[in-house]
């Protein structure tokens, strides 16, 4: 392959993100508003405790 080869996709994201400046910023607080979260170190603790264990067969009924 050509060293200088770009893809469709490649010149697409390039043309694409000169075209919309502020496309990786808006991606970046996408990610934080669904994904970068403070999680409580406590609340996981109970979240733990409360689990059930779960049957070897679970659509048995009993």
């Amino acid at each position: 392959m050509a060293k200088n080869y770009e893809s469709e996709i490649t010149q697409f994201l390039k043309h694409y993100k000169q075209q919309h400046p502020d496309v990786e910023q808006r991606q970046r607080e996408g990610r934080a508003r669904l994904w970068d979260k403070n999680l409580d170190p406590e609340l996981q603790e109970q979240f733990k405790a409360g689990r059930v264990q779960q049957s070897s067969y679970v659509y048995q009924t009993r």
